[in-house]
């Protein structure tokens, strides 16, 4: 659900920076008053496996269609909703910049529409359907019903944004339709992995599931240790980025696929003059592996998407692996950098 730049205005797409601005400025003084330093390596690699986990497109059966999990009611279950709006963020930011994926003017954009619902709205929900007593079935359908609900609110907000911009001739109705409609599959697919992962965390350190909630605060301030979540998800992230990747789905997403049934073409394209040219420009030079492929696998990429998709499934790629590991690396790096900056600007004030 990574948004283009040709789908926004400055306006809209300069609103939502300012939005998103200011949920990360939150975030961070509220990251910093928890003053928590042991969970900066937990933010870190938990953000390196969403990335790689959003490298796997996963079809969507009778649609043509594909989607990926956003990840953000991962990181809040295990982080709490203000780290994991950090770590969210940081996945998108790493994403648009080396990767392509997702428009600079856009970002702002997509850190609300995946960050925000995800993370914080999603936390709400989970707050509230795993009660004051949670026990681990609460947990589980709070992992699925809160990405069912954050995505589609997402879904319809890119909506919003799209038609609010005023460049696209995108009908409210039919448009809406579509995405909703194409990202609630979706979502039920990223409530089971939210929920399959949350259980695989849960056997190993139940504690860590519950501590976003802030319970149990004085027994759980002790020491609680993340090493075995840190090893398991570590290699988790370099087994999906480096080698899972290879089996996803070139069907367009779910964005993509509801603007070509709304408008006949899968993008929407711009003049390219003044800021959109700028930043395109911007991309092409700080995106090393845009797509997550090679730059000089050109050549390859000129036939149809489609036609590969067909034929040559696992589409094994060096580029991707690389690209894989590569953004996993790059991420995990940007967390703890971030994370140990906010610590330390926190000085030497004492927690609450």
């Amino acid at each position: 659900m990574h948004m283009a730049d040709a789908l926004l205005s400055p306006a809209v797409g300069g609103t939502f920076y300012l939005l998103s601005g200011a949920g990360l400025a939150l975030s961070a003084k509220k990251f910093r008053d928890e003053g928590d330093q042991s969970k900066v390596p937990l933010m870190g690699v938990l953000a390196a496996f969403v990335f790689a986990a959003q490298m796997i497109n996963f079809s969507i059966p009778g649609t043509g269609s594909s989607g990926h999990i956003g990840g953000g009611m991962l990181l809040a279950m295990l982080l709490g909703p203000w780290a994991g709006f950090i770590a969210l963020s940081s996945v998108l930011v790493i994403q648009a910049l080396f990767f392509a994926d997702g428009g600079l003017l856009a970002l702002g954009c997509n850190i609300w529409n995946m960050g925000f619902y995800g993370c914080i709205f999603g936390w709400l929900i989970y707050r509230g359907a795993a009660g004051k007593n949670p026990s681990r079935t609460r947990i589980s359908i709070a992992a699925v019903l809160g990405p069912m609900i954050a995505l589609e609110l997402g879904a319809f907000t890119v909506v919003i944004q799209t038609l609010a911009s005023g460049i696209s001739e995108l009908p409210f109705d039919k448009f809406t339709a579509l995405m909703l409609g194409i990202h609630f599959p979706i979502a039920i697919v990223e409530g089971l992995v939210t929920m399959a992962v949350i259980n695989f965390v849960y056997q190993l350190r139940a504690e860590l599931v519950k501590k976003s909630l802030g319970l149990g605060e004085k027994t759980l301030e002790t020491k609680l240790s993340y090493r075995p979540v840190l090893i398991a998800l570590l290699l988790l992230a370099l087994l999906t980025g480096g080698a899972l990747s290879w089996f996803a789905s070139a069907h367009p997403d779910g964005l993509e696929w509801s603007i070509s049934k709304t408008y006949g073409q899968e993008e929407l394209s711009n003049s390219g003059a003044g800021i959109y040219g700028i930043l395109s420009k911007i991309q092409k030079k700080t995106a090393i592996l845009p797509d997550y492929s090679f730059k000089s696998s050109e050549a390859e990429t000129a036939a149809p998407e489609s036609e590969a998709s067909e034929e040559n499934w696992p589409a094994i790629s060096k580029g991707a692996s690389f690209s894989g590991i590569l953004g996993s690396g790059f991420v995990l790096g940007l967390v703890l950098v971030a994370g140990m900056v906010m610590l330390r600007l926190r000085g030497d004030k004492k927690p609450g």
